[in-house]
């Protein structure tokens, strides 16, 4: 009888893995530490109506630039609003934003690369030669600016400007990995038991390739946090009266040595989560490396 060939992929998961995974969060303390940053700024985003003690755009003229009180415990801003607040609600910006940037950006990437890398020929040397070295000649950042300058600021416009300059480095990636995988042998196995491209490409290719995709999709949330405070910083962003750490920086640079604190705890805001990104981002990289694995005894 003929054996039907699998992936290395297709194996059940055992709970082995959740071990090996809290092994090496112990191994490695960033990693913790950045799950845990990114834990509280997801909690902070979802629950900031009920977190935030007061009203974000809530103005009070006689309590303007005060310092952290009681009352007040990163203070308040030039119109008289609560920093702390602010920073709550700009955090359900930032992680919308960036974790919306992330899905569009690789979900086309992902597209793009498996039809380049694993058709070949023209249709590989069209994409990789034209398309992504023509998105690649423009800095990313001047792309969105020039994007949302033209469409004008709101949360969709900035969404999309960013994820027009990010999704070139998944294709890119993917398509290296793509003309890696395709040649190995349980592909060809797939492919002399007629398995469509579709199915090849689903079952077989994308979940042997997915782990590098998914190290860049946890550094690239990092940058997507950056670009879009960067945005903001510029009047690019999302329009007030909404909160962001970009305008918080911007409004606050006008008083940076009357007032520090507003600037100072936006931009340990955008830090943190940054960081705990990258963080994030430096363990699966470790984790899903197997001789990094082997090295480390897990």
């Amino acid at each position: 009888m003929a054996t039907v060939a699998t992936s290395p992929s297709s194996m059940p998961a055992t709970p082995r893995a959740a071990r090996r995974l809290l092994r090496a969060m112990r191994l490695n303390p960033l990693a913790a530490v950045g799950v845990v940053l990114v834990a509280i700024f997801a909690v902070l985003a979802i629950f900031a109506p009920w977190i935030a003690p007061q009203d974000p755009a809530h103005i009070d003229l006689p309590a303007r630039l005060s310092g952290p009180s009681a009352a007040h415990w990163f203070g308040t801003d030039e119109l008289g609003r609560d920093i702390l607040s602010r920073i709550i609600y700009g955090a359900r910006i930032s992680m919308l934003v960036g974790s919306s940037v992330v899905s569009v950006a690789l979900f086309f990437g992902l597209i793009v690369g498996c039809i380049a890398g694993y058709y070949g020929g023209r249709v590989d040397r069209f994409v990789n030669i034209v398309v992504m070295n023509a998105f690649l000649s423009f800095p990313g950042i001047l792309l969105a600016i020039a994007f949302v300058a033209f469409l004008g600021p709101g949360m969709f416009n900035l969404i999309l400007a960013l994820s027009i300059g990010g999704w070139v480095g998944y294709a890119r990636l993917v398509r290296a990995q793509v003309l890696a995988t395709r040649e190995r042998e349980f592909v060809e196995a797939a492919r002399a038991l007629g398995a469509s491209d579709w199915r090849v490409v689903t079952r077989h290719i994308l979940p042997n390739m997915i782990q590098p995709v998914i190290v860049q999709a946890a550094i690239g949330m990092a940058g997507a946090i950056l670009a879009e405070a960067t945005m903001s910083f510029l009047g690019l962003g999302v329009p007030p009266p909404a909160a962001s750490w970009g305008s918080m920086l911007n409004d606050g640079r006008s008083h940076l040595f009357d007032a520090p604190h507003l600037v100072l705890f936006p931009a340990v805001a955008v830090m943190l989560a940054v960081l705990s990104f990258n963080f994030i981002g430096d363990a699966l990289r470790d984790y899903l490396d197997p001789r990094a694995r082997i090295e480390a005894g897990l």
